[in-house]
């Protein structure tokens, strides 16, 4: 089978178990009829000579499993929609996208209440109402006869927008499939698997790791509304969870919980997702003895890298061929990288670089409307992953942050990933963000958000100390601003959102350190402190301005 339709048509009739929501179940028989019951109401109602789009606005529900199917049973497009997203941010996602209906429920009615959604507009299908539900009534629940464009679009899903405007990615039901069909083999999935479904639906990660991989080898899907970390343990005990894949950093979260004794006595058996501190891998596989798998992979796709059980520890893998780090203004391949006795980065300025799949961009399927954001992607023949990497002298690949985490202190250009790694050491620290925030004068100087486990107080000086002890902590790395909270502000896929944290930058009620002056100590920040790096930065703004003119 080569798209998404042709597997759920397969589940038609099959009484074994497909979905546990709270205290409901639903067999793959009653998932099948009530995605076609939804596939031919779009049929009926999307308008003709339109984008067949449909906004999705739910949380992780039985409801979204529902829609994802029934857009691949009538070769529509399903749009995820961020709730996390307000006002004319989530209007400009919904219009952009050419969104004809928007499926929500009652507890999102606000977001979209005043809002102008373009073609969407009285377009509303609201699943928990009961007279808006009914709607679907009339709609049989046999499979539609529709001929499906497996490499037509079939998702629309925005990426982070950690940094700036998300961009709407167009994935097939090829694409996924084969993405899919791949990571089940290699991970063993099975329908003896019962898939946890925490991670946002309407983000890549979700579709790829964890809904596709759940229709293909038919097993049990458990989605949750939303992560919890408290909620973690407890879900998986309730429903013999045995998979679950993750993004970002909900590893960090669910280790500040407190450890039970018996938190080891559980039904993992697998951990798949991205982005996870290699303090956190072995953190979680010892305390809740679970494999975690953490590859590479981006809502774009265009680069693969294989994991293999060899590869030295914090490497993502090794790069399929003709994937290489380059220098994005030379074009020239960067210098290995070299470490330490104990594995710790010796030459991130001469080794980071942005990962290049050489090859061509085969599996980028690209953005909707933003030939820009294409170009960006593709250039020179090559596919530019965005991602900053590096590479051992046996080829090894590791990852760096993203392109837009450059800092540059002094003329010196370094990645932000490598420092939240250093930063992650600490005991207190749950997470760690760092990124550039300007220097009054010119360039950036380097600023640092730790989540901290609740009821810590961070004393600088000792938080000093803890770095004048990190040994691959680079001469302009270390935080000239610290600021400590108990709640980083993230994306629903849980990744710190930086362009919140650097527009806030120590305008904020939370405790915040500084160094008055290059290679003083950290200290608290007072109100007058505050008030005085204001006025300067506004002086040195004015003096810009003139410049420029």
């Amino acid at each position: 089978m080569t798209n998404v339709a042709e597997l759920i048509r397969s589940r038609a009739g099959d009484p074994r178990a497909a979905l546990r929501f709270e205290d409901r179940s639903w067999t793959w028989a009653e998932y099948v009829d009530a995605c076609s019951r939804r596939a031919a109401y779009l049929l009926d109602r999307l308008p003709a000579g339109r984008p067949p789009h449909v906004g999705v606005l739910l949380d992780n529900t039985p409801e979204y499993l529902m829609w994802l199917g029934a857009t691949a049973l009538s070769g529509t497009v399903l749009v995820g929609v961020n709730p996390t997203r307000r006002g004319a941010e989530l209007a400009r996602d919904i219009t952009y996208t050419d969104c004809q209906i928007v499926v929500t429920e009652t507890r999102h009615l606000s977001l979209v209440d005043g809002l102008d959604l373009g073609d969407a507009n009285g377009n509303l299908l609201v699943v928990d109402d009961p007279a808006s539900a009914a709607a679907l009534d009339p709609y049989p629940t046999t499979p539609p006869e529709v001929e499906v464009d497996e490499d037509g679009t079939y998702n629309l899903l925005f990426t982070s927008g950690t940094s700036g405007a998300p961009k709407a990615c167009i994935l097939s039901q090829r694409r996924l499939l084969y993405s899919a069909t791949i990571l089940s083999g290699n991970m063993g999935l099975s329908a003896d698997d019962v898939f946890y479904l925490a991670m946002p639906l309407f983000h890549s990660n979700a579709v790829i790791t964890s809904f596709c991989p759940w229709v293909l080898v038919g097993s049990v899907a458990v989605p949750r509304r939303r992560f919890s970390a408290s909620g973690f343990l407890p879900d998986v005990r309730k429903y013999g969870v045995t998979y679950f894949n993750y993004v970002g950093k909900p590893l960090s979260y669910i280790l500040a919980t407190p450890p039970q004794p018996d938190d080891a006595d559980n039904t993992l058996r697998l951990a798949f997702g991205n982005e996870a501190a290699d303090l956190d891998i072995e953190r979680f596989e010892t305390r809740f003895g679970c494999p975690v798998v953490d590859g590479y992979g981006s809502t774009e796709g265009g680069a693969h890298v294989n994991r293999s059980p060899e590869m030295p520890k914090g490497a993502l893998g090794m790069p399929a061929d003709g994937i290489v780090v380059c220098d994005p203004e030379t074009l020239e391949e960067m210098p290995r990288a070299r470490f330490d006795a104990q594995g710790r980065l010796l030459n991130p300025d001469e080794c980071i670089g942005e990962m290049v799949n050489k090859n061509g961009a085969a599996g980028f399927e690209g953005y909707y409307k933003n030939d820009e954001a294409n170009q960006q992607r593709v250039r020179n023949g090559w596919y530019w992953t965005g991602d900053l990497a590096y590479r051992d002298d046996e080829g090894y690949i590791y990852f760096a942050g993203r392109d837009f985490e450059w800092i540059r202190v002094d003329g010196e250009n370094f990645a932000a990933a490598p420092i939240e790694r250093i930063l992650a050491r600490h005991e207190s620290v749950v997470l760690a963000a760092v990124y550039a925030v300007p220097d009054a004068e010119v360039g950036d100087q380097v600023m640092a958000t730790l989540q901290v486990r609740p009821g810590t107080v961070v004393d600088p000086a000792d938080f000093d100390e803890f770095l004048g002890e990190q040994t691959d902590l680079g001469t302009k790395w270390s935080p000239r601003y610290v600021r400590v909270t108990e709640a980083m502000p993230v994306t629903e896929s849980q990744k710190p959102l930086k362009r919140v944290l650097r527009r806030e930058r120590w305008d904020t009620a939370e405790p915040v350190f500084w160094r008055p002056a290059r290679g003083a100590g950290l200290v608290p920040m007072t109100a007058a402190d505050r008030e005085t790096l204001l006025a300067e930065f506004a002086r040195h703004e004015r003096l810009g301005a003139l410049d420029a003119g």
